[in-house]
């Protein structure tokens, strides 16, 4: 039972710290049928609905279809290793940051294998983690904390893309200046065994139309009971396989953030701490707490005791960056790292903990300089 638990906790550690925060907080506020209304069932809608679709994407083989039409032929080497950092930048815009991650990580390692430049795996990846990360924050869908901060405040599109739209520019410009400008020049030719189609069309076309109707449900033109509805009934029919690929532990952990900010809210005392500890400082406590606790449940937790919506995006957003606990798709892409023969990660961490300062600096000097204005 012990082995169990021990396993569980190491393959969803987020989600035991949550389900261990949920049950401690219980003693400030036993449960009753309050819990029901910390639950915030629309972003749990639409988070099912995206993961759900993003899984039938990828059966589709739409990222392998993209990457290797992208990436075949002749290219500098810098020009390629641009293609695989922007590749997960601007994929994660639409498919979250650890989806784009998984796609794209796996075929870099593939690429620079092929072409016998594994010594640059470890920047390549560390890019790609950043890249994932901050092209995520660029629209709602892009990671977790986006789609629950503009649902929890009722967003409009021009509040959010006003925001994260400046700083998202500043993150592509300076990623493509560390490809560019990086590493030897020289030219190579990548090559696949054989060509990927995609498969599965007829679903594909489902599945564009369902992905469709979750961004009109972002943007509340359509309600969540009929999203949820219509993915349903669409997957029971043409996508049963497509239902265990559902991220279910990352729902849960949802859950058991909700309940326990509800419960921590509903204590005058603490409330009182963590709302006087926001006032003016929204985005650096909440960059802070994300070096620890990670983004998604930084952005819950707090979003219950201050309404400085800016400063909990820009502090959850950037503060993505930093340790490899502060969003979890920079797990993800150190897992897929440590799986290849010959993989150093002490000289990784060094890598990524230096790459994600610079980064930490400079989008924290243009986020004061933005506000400035």
């Amino acid at each position: 039972m012990l082995q169990r638990l021990r396993l569980w906790v190491k393959r969803e550690p987020v989600l035991a710290i949550s389900a261990a925060c949920a049950v401690l907080s219980m003693a400030l506020t036993p449960p009753s049928a309050a819990y029901l209304g910390y639950i915030d069932t629309r972003v749990l809608i639409l988070l099912f609905g995206l993961m759900a679709v993003v899984a039938g994407f990828q059966d589709c083989g739409v990222f392998e279809v993209l990457a290797q039409r992208l990436l075949s032929g002749r290219h500098r080497m810098r020009t390629l290793t641009l293609l695989l950092v922007l590749m997960p930048f601007f994929v994660s815009m639409l498919v979250t940051n650890d989806v784009a991650l998984i796609a794209f990580v796996p075929f870099a390692i593939l690429v620079l294998e092929r072409v016998g430049r594994l010594e640059r795996l470890i920047p390549v990846v560390v890019l790609q983690t950043l890249a994932a990360n901050l092209g995520s924050m660029a629209t709602p869908v892009g990671n977790p904390q986006n789609l629950y901060l503009y649902n929890q405040f009722q967003l409009g599109a021009g509040e959010f893309f006003g925001v994260v739209g400046p700083l998202t520019a500043v993150s592509g410009l300076a990623l493509a200046a560390a490809c560019l400008f990086w590493g030897k020049q020289e030219t190579i030719q990548v090559t696949f065994p054989e060509r990927v189609t995609l498969r599965k069309r007829g679903r594909l076309v489902l599945l564009c139309v369902l992905f469709a109707l979750c961004l009109l449900c972002v943007f509340h033109v359509i309600p969540a009971p009929v999203l949820l509805a219509v993915v349903l009934v669409s997957l029971l029919l043409a996508g049963r396989d497509l239902l265990p690929r559902v991220d279910y532990g990352l729902l849960l952990t949802f859950v058991c953030f909700f309940i326990f900010a509800g419960n921590i809210g509903a204590n005058p005392q603490l409330r009182a701490v963590l709302t006087a500890a926001l006032e003016g400082n929204t985005a650096l406590v909440s960059g802070l707490a994300s070096q620890i606790i990670s983004n998604v449940p930084a952005a819950v937790l707090f979003s219950g005791f201050t309404q400085d919506w800016r400063g909990l995006l820009i502090g959850t957003d950037i503060g993505g960056l930093g340790t490899p606990v502060a969003s979890l798709a920079s797990l993800i892409s150190m897992r897929l790292y440590l799986r290849t023969p010959g993989a150093e990660l002490g000289r990784y961490m060094r890598f990524f903990l230096a790459a994600n300062a610079i980064g930490l600096v400079l989008l924290a000097g243009a986020a004061a300089i933005f506000a400035a204005f």
